[in-house]
C-alpha cells in the first residue's frame, strides 16, 4: 500500500533539559534514524524538525518552530502525496518496519459491521476499535470484551499540557493480563480489525473502493450513506500502550480525511484532531510506542539494546545466557576503564573469558580484577611487574 511518513522531531524536550532528543543515540543510531529506518518503504519520508545528515528524507519546519504538534503535522502534511500517511514521533527506539506493516494492514483490512471491543489475534496482536461495544468475530481470532477507552499521548509534545510518563499509570484490568505465549512471534500480515459506530466522522471507502469490494464503511449517527470513491479511505489506526492508552504519535491516517479535519480544527491537541478519525486501536508486542521523554527512558532503551546484543552474542557462541552475570561484568569493565584506561576494559573482559575457558580462573576472579583496577593508581611498576 502506498504511504508517506511524517515524523515529528522538533519538540522542546523539556524533561530532557532542552536536549536534542531526536539526536540522542541508542544502539549506535540516533533516535530519529531508528524511526526513519522503520518507514524505509514509504514513498516519501518527511521529518518535521532541524535538518540532519540523513539521506532520502525531506526536512521541513513548522511556522513558528516548536509551536506544537498540530502545526508540525500541518507542515509535514503539505509534503504528503500518498493516500495514507504514517505519523510517528521522532523518539521511538523500539519501532520497526514490521510494526509499521501491522499498522498499514490494520488500516486496510477493517471488517465492516463490527463495533467496539477487544479482538486479540492468535498471533499476539490486539485491535481495539475506538469506542465501546462488542466486536463481531473475525476468522482466526479470539474475541474478548473490553472495559472501554483510556487515553494518553505518545510523548510530551502530543498534547498540551504534557502528561506523566506511561510507567506511572495503572493498567486497566482488560489489558494488564499477560499476553498469549505466541505474542513474541514475528508480526503477522493479517490482524483483526473492528470499526466504531459511535460518534465518528462520515464514512469513507478505502482507496476509492466501496464496501462491495471489501472496503469497510464507517457509519455515523444519522448518516449511513454509501461514500463516494472521491472521498478517500476510512478511518485511521492508532497504537495503544500496555495500559490501553492511545499513542497519537504512532499511527496511520487516510490523507484526504486528515487534511479536511486539520483545515477545520482550531485546537492544539493531537487527541482532539485525530480522535474523531480513529477507527482501530491496535496493540502490538515489542513496545513500539515507547518514547524517550526522560533520561530514565533513554537509559531503559539503551539497556534493552544491551540485552538484545547479549542474547544474540550468546546464541552465536553457544553460551547459555543464564550463565552470564551481565551486571558483574559491567562493574568490572567500568572499574577498569575508570582506574586503568578505557581500552583496558574490553581487553580485561576478554582475558577473563580466556581464563574461564581454560579453567584457570579462580571463583573470585572478577573481584580480584576489580581490586587490581582500583589499586592501579597506587601500584608501582615494580610491584606490578617484578613477580
Amino acid at each position: 500500500m502506498a504511504f508517506d511518513a511524517v515524523i515529528l522531531a522538533g519538540g522542546e524536550a523539556r524533561r530532557l533539559g532542552g536536549a536534542d532528543k531526536p539526536g540522542l543515540t541508542v544502539g549506535g543510531r540516533s533516535l530519529v534514524e531508528h524511526v526513519v529506518a522503520a518507514v524505509a518503504d514509504a514513498r516519501t519520508t518527511i521529518v518535521v524538525g532541524p535538518e540532519r545528515p540523513i539521506p532520502a528524507v525531506v526536512f521541513v519546519r513548522e511556522d513558528p518552530p516548536r509551536s506544537g504538534p498540530v502545526p508540525a503535522l500541518a507542515a509535514g502534511l503539505n509534503e504528503v502525496t500518498a493516500p495514507w500517511v504514517v505519523l510517528l514521533a521522532g523518539d521511538l527506539p523500539f519501532i520497526t518496519a514490521r510494526h509499521v506493516t501491522s499498522l498499514l494492514n490494520a488500516a486496510t483490512t477493517q471488517p465492516p459491521g463490527t463495533t467496539a471491543g477487544t479482538v486479540r489475534s492468535t498471533s499476539g496482536e490486539t485491535a481495539r476499535p475506538a469506542s465501546g461495544g462488542v466486536p463481531g468475530p473475525t476468522p482466526g481470532n479470539v474475541v474478548e470484551p473490553s472495559s472501554g477507552n483510556a487515553t494518553r499521548a505518545t510523548s510530551e509534545s502530543a498534547t498540551e499540557p504534557s502528561t506523566p510518563s506511561q510507567a506511572s499509570r495503572p493498567m486497566p484490568q482488560d489489558v494488564a493480563r499477560p499476553m498469549p505465549q505466541d505474542v513474541a512471534r514475528p508480526m503477522p500480515q493479517d490482524v483483526a480489525r473492528s470499526m466504531s459506530q459511535d460518534a465518528t466522522p462520515p464514512p469513507m471507502p478505502r482507496d476509492g473502493a466501496g464496501a462491495a469490494s471489501g472496503g469497510a464503511v464507517l457509519p455515523t449517527s444519522g448518516d449511513a450513506r454509501e461514500p463516494g470513491p472521491e472521498e478517500g479511505p476510512v478511518g485511521g489506526v492508532v497504537m495503544v500502550d500496555d495500559g490501553g492508552r492511545e499513542q497519537w504519535l504512532a499511527g496511520v491516517w487516510p490523507t484526504a480525511r486528515l487534511r479536511r479535519a486539520l483545515a477545520a480544527y482550531p485546537g492544539r491537541s493531537l487527541k482532539g484532531l485525530l480522535g474523531p478519525l480513529t477507527a482501530v486501536r491496535l496493540a502490538l508486542p515489542g513496545r513500539p510506542w515507547f518514547d524517550c521523554d526522560t533520561m530514565d527512558d533513554l537509559e531503559e532503551a539503551r539497556m534493552n539494546v544491551l540485552n538484545e546484543w547479549t542474547a544474540l552474542a550468546c546464541k552465536e557462541l553457544g553460551i547459555d545466557p543464564a550463565t552470564v552475570d551481565r551486571d558483574l561484568i559491567l562493574d568490572l569493565t567500568k572499574e577498569v576503564a575508570h582506574g586503568v584506561a578505557r581500552p583496558a576494559a574490553p581487553l580485561t573482559a576478554y582475558l577473563l573469558g580466556l581464563a574461564q575457558g581454560a579453567g584457570t580462573a579462580p571463583d573470585d576472579a572478577v573481584a580480584k580484577l576489580i581490586t587490581l583496577a582500583k589499586n592501579w593508581g597506587q601500584a608501582t611498576t615494580e610491584t606490578l611487574t617484578d613477580r
